[in-house]
């Protein structure tokens, strides 16, 4: 019997599910994104983010599987998608309105919405 085998059927006896014995690639490098800006929130001293940042690595460990990592990325597309729309209205209106420093506002603001969109809609790194 090979370990993994023998560590499989050692998790199972026990009651820990096997993706929990096994995690994916996906989960482990969500772990390690969550691991580094733990790091990084520890190293500046912010105390509530590092509370949530171990709260959430918490739940990665007990919970992370494929498909909720693939229901996160679709949410977070989704909101992106929604965010995008909203600023590109407020767009239209301050162009309506011909006030050349809310256009730019209204522009710069559309372009953060654009990049976020962008970063979340990339393939997850496996």
């Amino acid at each position: 019997m090979s370990f993994a085998s023998f560590a499989a059927a050692c998790a199972l006896m026990l009651g820990v599910p096997l993706a929990a014995a096994a995690a994916s690639p996906a989960c482990e490098a969500k772990r390690a994104e969550i691991e580094a800006s733990l790091a990084d929130a520890q190293a500046r001293g912010q105390a509530r983010e590092v509370r949530g940042l171990k709260k959430a690595l918490d739940a990665n460990r007990a919970n992370c599987t494929d498909a909720s990592l693939a229901k996160e990325r679709e949410d977070d597309i989704r909101k992106a998608r929604k965010e995008v729309a909203e600023r590109e209205a407020d767009l239209r209106s301050a162009q309506r309105t011909g006030d050349a420093d809310k256009i730019a506002k209204r522009q710069s603001k559309l372009d953060e919405a654009r990049a976020e969109l962008e970063r979340v809609s990339k393939p997850p790194m496996q």
